[in-house]
């Protein structure tokens, strides 16, 4: 199973804000035994949004959408996500409740009454304006869910709110693909060498070992090491163990200069 990220938003592709999301969804993943296998940025464009669901729900896999599932002029996920998966969009009985519920706790804690027919409070209900079909996805910050479509997962742009709803998918119903992907990645430094010169020796090393993947990290200003090529391998535990002795044994015969090891 393969995990996607899409984050939406004008505000990141301006710089206005810094994305967060990335580099946690990574993090969350890890440590699960998982990795992210793809992540798109798209900006506040129903056009775009919809070409990026689309292609998302035809991917087949499980993939994390941030950001635009509000009700304000800007915010166009739950209409694309209706309009790549050809669904109506309807408000949703438990979302329903649930924006009511947390409406009326706000009033409570502010010591007014609440009036459920004010205008503004109406147009609250349109957060939970789903596509048809569509799963709630608990918000425990706030009450006010995202919700699901397959393995298409929408949860609000907000760091405090998306990742703890990720957090209760990747442990709910993809628990069972916890160590599914876990890898470990074994790398040494090499000192002298052109990365086009190695690359018949990567090659070579993929071929002969099936399920690994062969790496170079070049660096021309590192601190610590100069100029040089980060070189490893990445796989299983037994695998990558292998591949990577194979690694240092046709270094060697290059007659290349090698530094520290390491290990992830």
């Amino acid at each position: 199973m393969n995990f996607g990220l899409i984050i939406i938003g004008d505000e990141i592709l301006s710089g206005k804000r810094q994305d967060k999301h990335l580099p946690k969804v990574i993090e969350l993943l890890a440590a699960r035994g998982l990795q992210l296998s793809w992540a798109r940025y798209v900006g506040d464009d129903r056009e775009r949004i919809t070409a990026v669901l689309r292609d998302a729900a035809a991917s087949g896999d499980v993939v994390f959408s941030c950001g635009g599932i509000g009700a304000t002029p800007d915010d166009h996920t739950r209409q694309c996500a209706a309009a790549a998966l050809g669904l109506e969009l309807a408000l949703h009985p438990q979302a329903r409740d649930l924006i009511i519920q947390r409406m009326k706790d706000v009033a409570a804690e502010q010591g007014t009454v609440f009036e459920p027919d004010r205008a503004d409070n109406v147009h609250r209900l349109n957060m939970g304006v789903f596509p048809h079909g569509a799963e709630i996805i608990a918000n425990p910050y706030n009450k006010i869910p995202g919700f699901s479509l397959g393995r298409l997962h929408f949860v609000p742009g907000f760091p405090v709110m998306a990742w703890p709803m990720i957090e209760n998918l990747l442990d709910g119903p993809y628990a069972h693909l916890h160590g599914g992907h876990r890898q470990t990645e074994r790398s040494v430094i090499v000192f002298g060498a052109m990365e086009a010169s190695l690359t018949p020796l990567m090659e070579a090393l993929e071929a002969e070992h099936a399920g690994v993947k062969v790496f170079s990290l070049p660096s021309v200003d590192h601190p610590q090491w100069g100029r040089h090529i980060e070189l490893g391998v990445k796989g299983s535990e037994a695998d990558s163990q292998t591949a990577f002795n194979s690694l240092k044994a046709k270094l060697h015969q290059f007659g290349a200069s090698l530094g520290p090891e390491m290990v992830r």
